[in-house]
């Protein structure tokens, strides 16, 4: 019986990510209230009410949809800060994590920024939560670099460079990734430094 479930619990939660890439693609192209339960299913193949043997509708799928990204954010820098002893090199890394999202996720992005206040309250306080104990990694890296500049500084600091980072809904395109992840970091890096230095 085991054996039986697994493959089918694997293609629910496939679909249920495929459901959640086209919604944040039409999210972020038409706004949520432009989207119907219709047009996402369209999307993926299925029929508008088939979507509800997945999500209990717009709202749930919008909250996952952002709780998902936020939670996997938070993980992954839970994974770089424990993986390394040098703060440099874990810096560099968060910067990866977060450069990569950048480039790959603009959709989501864009749907962040734009439709945070259409999620439940519930939830919403639940992603707010997850992102500043995403904020929260990047703090303590940067102080241990940096032990004289203020947290509140560090803090100001890193917002600052999500806003940097996350401006490809607006750049993607430009460059080729190859040299957009070289460029975003170097930005990035030089945002951090000038950010300590004229404390």
């Amino acid at each position: 019986m085991t054996t039986a479930s697994a493959p089918s619990t694997r293609s629910r939660r496939n679909r249920r990510a495929e459901i959640l890439e086209a919604a944040a693609e039409l999210f972020a192209a038409r706004g949520f209230h432009g989207v119907s339960i219709e047009d996402i299913g369209a999307a993926v193949g299925v029929s508008g009410p088939a979507l509800y043997r997945h999500f209990d509708g717009k709202d749930a799928l919008l909250s996952e949809m952002l709780l998902d990204v936020s939670s996997r954010l938070r993980e992954s820098a839970v994974a770089v800060a424990t993986s390394s002893p040098d703060p440099r090199q874990t810096l560099d890394a968060l910067l990866d994590v977060q450069i990569t999202f950048a480039l790959e996720q603009p959709a989501l992005i864009t749907v962040h920024d734009r439709e945070l206040g259409n999620v439940p309250e519930p939830q919403r306080r639940q992603i707010r939560r997850l992102q500043r104990l995403y904020v929260e990694e990047w703090v303590t890296v940067l102080a241990e670099l940096h032990p004289s500049c203020p947290a509140a500084r560090l803090r100001a600091a890193t917002h600052a460079v999500f806003g940097l980072l996350n401006s490809t809904p607006h750049s993607a395109g430009e460059l080729p990734a190859g040299e957009m992840r070289p460029l975003l970091h170097a930005m990035a890096r030089s945002a951090i430094d000038a950010a300590v230095k004229a404390h």
